[in-house]
């Protein structure tokens, strides 16, 4: 298999597109790269030193100070490493979904992360999700895809997961907070959420995990067959 094989996987909160890469990249043996756990892991931080996101020097500082990697576990799982520490849990909290589109907004943080994001990807294969991937961060990827799913089913979707760690919520208030994502996310000036035309769309509504990662593989085996 050649190498320097990148997928980029677009699309909108809780459209199943984490779960969806890093399954791909575990059946192609791929390197997963998550980008979202980067910016939530930048806004953890952020919110763990009491920095105002307006202050852009003292955000600077912090960005210059901050290191972000991944390490594989067991099983393929990965985990997110601050500054050495892993905040895999700790970044998947309310008090960052409530801020992660406004740190993601920020142009100093997004330079910084998309810097780190095409560093990692060099000399290896790898799948890398987000909200950016396919129009700015890896323009010229092998492959890209957009994954979009209807807002009551990924509000149900995430209510199992937080009902799982014991964090209740109502339906409605996760629908609301996904809405206001989607919106912060499109509209920011820089790099918003969109579909670019060369992106292979798939609506995940109504699919199961495993029936969109194995649409994914197929379309990445084809297109590797025909280099």
């Amino acid at each position: 298999m050649q190498k320097n094989f990148i997928v980029a996987i677009d699309g909108t909160a809780g459209s199943g597109k984490s779960t969806t890469a890093r399954g791909v990249a575990k059946t192609l043996e791929f390197f997963y790269l998550n980008t979202g756990a980067m910016y939530r892991a930048m806004t953890y931080k952020i919110i763990k030193e009491k920095i105002d996101i307006k202050n852009i020097k003292a955000l600077r500082q912090l960005l210059n100070q901050t290191t972000i990697e991944f390490k594989l576990g067991r099983d393929s799982k990965s985990f997110v490493l601050l500054d050495n520490c892993d905040v895999t849990k700790h970044i998947r909290t309310r008090s960052v979904d409530a801020m992660v589109s406004l740190v993601s907004a920020i142009p100093a943080v997004r330079e910084k992360l998309v810097k780190e994001q095409r560093r990692m990807s060099q000399n290896r294969n790898i799948v890398v999700e987000g909200r950016d991937i396919g129009s700015v961060v890896f323009p010229n990827a092998d492959l890209k895809f957009f994954l979009d799913c209807s807002l009551e089913k990924r509000a149900s979707r995430r209510k199992k997961e937080l009902d799982e760690k014991g964090d209740k919520i109502t339906s409605e208030t996760i629908e609301s907070n996904l809405s206001e994502r989607d919106q912060i996310d499109s509209t920011r000036d820089i790099s918003p959420l969109k579909r670019v035309p060369d992106a292979i769309y798939l609506d995940t509504s109504d699919l199961t995990i495993e029936q969109e990662i194995k649409f994914v593989v197929d379309m990445i085996m084809k297109k590797l067959g025909s280099k």
